[in-house]
């Protein structure tokens, strides 16, 4: 992929439509009902030995973000977390006795806030993934909050083997906290960093949301230089999706103050060369990273991955997903649990693996997926890798998609020709909407379900 970039917020506005995120094709959007847990309990039993990479859903959180569209719990009843621990051993218990004694290369809890849980639960969950996985220690990340952080907890997690921390930041104006009920001094933030590294955490990423209530390019501005002097190894840039129809928290922000396109662009636009001029990388999509940092050398050497976890140097991996609303991803399947508590808990107490929803992809689908991850990836696809791996004339298969793609290089989004099509410097940010020419399953002319360029 080229790293050049090229801002042109004109240009953004014009394609400013919804579309997938694409952290899988099919997207979790075309998963549908299943009667039993068949199709999951047959894609673990397979015999192909892949490493794995564990997801682990931890839903609990003591207070309401208002712009959260998370799977979560809010709650201070520590009890129903306990419950919760004891049901997911037994969930990765059940999955491990299909599966056999993988590799486990990469590991990551999510949330929710994972660090809700005790450090004693946190100890009692990674015993349990140690004692029916084998564990190679490249990547073992976790969310935490820290607002809510124990006094030992970072310590216990790096006596526990993880390597990797994700703060939530969001954004460090008190009038911007407030306006999502989420109060984060700067200096309890600081004391967390500080700790972090002197225990040895040299992977840290920091969360970021532009386009929430309040702000304003001054106090973004603010917000965008202090992350830049606690010199975070990754930074995720999110654009803040106002979907209130989908996520009832977001019905307590008070659309009034939400800062309209032109303001959104110039917050991305200024964060975007600040961070460059501060050395970091840019990924992809909303993604920043050191150029010594691991995603950065994969999107150099054009190894860069994605799976339901984002941008990844282990998509290879198969993804088992453990926790309520978690997602699994293998060769044959995708899966999602049950997004209830209790339909989750019930399953798993009657022994059944507890998926809710599932899509096995079809020649086309594996096709089409292909070639969307080497746009978002490599930003760009060959023609003839395609034809030898999926045996198709792929320059004839996408017929009916190539107008569309030919008045996107008309605005030099791309490049299109007999050899395949790379994405230039103008189309790095429009990513997205040029991979949707390809999704059977939406256009981008379609209601928006999914979060917008800006």
């Amino acid at each position: 992929m080229t790293q050049s970039l090229a801002w042109h917020p004109e240009l953004i506005q014009r394609y400013d439509q919804a579309c997938p995120r694409y952290t899988s094709y099919p997207t979790a959007m075309e998963f549908r009902p299943v009667e039993n847990d068949g199709i999951v309990r047959q894609a673990l039993s397979a015999s192909d030995n892949h490493d794995l990479s564990l997801y682990l859903h931890i839903p609990f959180c003591r207070n309401i973000c208002y712009y959260c569209g998370c799977n979560k719990i809010i709650t201070k009843r520590y009890d129903r977390a306990e419950a919760y621990v004891d049901a997911l051993i037994a969930e990765l218990h059940l999955k491990a006795d299909l599966c056999g004694r993988r590799r486990v290369r990469q590991i990551h809890f999510g949330g929710g806030t994972p660090t809700f849980l005790t450090d004693d639960d946190l100890s009692r969950i990674m015993a349990a993934i140690h004692s029916r996985f084998d564990i190679i220690p490249e990547d073992i990340g976790i969310e935490i909050d820290p607002r809510t952080l124990g006094s030992a907890t970072l310590r216990c997690l790096k006596t526990l083997g993880f390597n990797r921390l994700s703060l939530g930041i969001q954004d460090l104006n008190p009038d911007v906290q407030d306006a999502v009920n989420r109060q984060q001094p700067e200096q309890d933030i600081n004391a967390v960093m500080q700790e972090a590294r002197a225990l040895g955490f040299n992977s840290i990423n920091m969360d970021l949301i532009y386009g929430l209530p309040r702000q304003t390019q001054a106090s973004f501005q603010h917000t965008i230089a202090r992350v830049i002097r606690w010199q975070p190894e990754r930074i995720s840039l999110f654009h803040y999706a106002h979907l209130p129809e989908r996520f009832k928290p977001q019905r307590r922000i008070n659309t009034d103050e939400l800062p309209d396109s032109a303001t959104k662009l110039a917050l991305f636009g200024e964060a975007l060369a600040a961070l460059t001029a501060a050395g970091y990388q840019h990924i992809g999509l909303d993604h920043f990273a050191k150029p010594d940092d691991s995603l950065a050398q994969a999107l150099v050497h054009g190894q860069l991955k994605r799976n339901f976890q984002g941008y990844t140097t282990h998509a290879d991996c198969h993804l088992m997903g453990l926790g309520v609303s978690a997602i699994s991803q293998s060769d044959q399947q995708m899966s999602q649990n049950h997004t209830d508590l209790t339909m989750w808990h019930t399953a798993i107490q009657e022994g059944r693996l507890p998926v809710a929803k599932a899509v096995v992809p079809d020649h086309d689908d594996r096709l089409r997926h292909a070639l969307i991850m080497a746009l978002l990836c490599q930003g760009q696809c060959d023609w003839s890798e395609l034809n030898q791996h999926f045996g198709v004339d792929t320059r004839h298969y996408f017929a009916p998609e190539i107008p569309q793609l030919e008045r996107m290089a008309d605005d030099d989004l791309l490049q299109l020709d007999d050899q395949g099509l790379t994405i230039t410097p103008r189309g790095r940010f429009l990513v997205r909407q040029i991979a949707t020419v390809f999704d059977r399953y939406r256009r981008l002319s379609e209601i928006p379900l999914f979060s917008r360029a800006v």
